[in-house]
């Protein structure tokens, strides 16, 4: 399961440029559920995590945990 690390995604949307309301409208994700993500309520399903990567213009690995631990296990 991919679980979206937020001190990373801040990271790529401050190197975007984007808040969340310009996060929302590039990666076609309500605000609402942006702002869910953020809070906790709600966790992002592997097609929106790709999606958000997209709209950052980063690979999903690297606004994941344990993305080299991942990788890393993989092989």
């Amino acid at each position: 399961m991919l679980k979206v690390d937020f001190q990373k995604l801040q990271i790529a949307m401050a190197n975007a440029c984007m808040n969340k309301g310009d996060l929302a409208e590039s990666a076609e994700i309500s605000r609402v559920s942006i702002s869910k993500y953020f809070s906790g309520k709600r966790s992002p399903s592997p097609k929106t995590v790709g999606k958000i990567a997209k709209a950052l213009n980063v690979p999903v690995s690297d606004i994941i945990e344990n993305a080299t631990a991942m990788a890393d296990n993989a092989q």
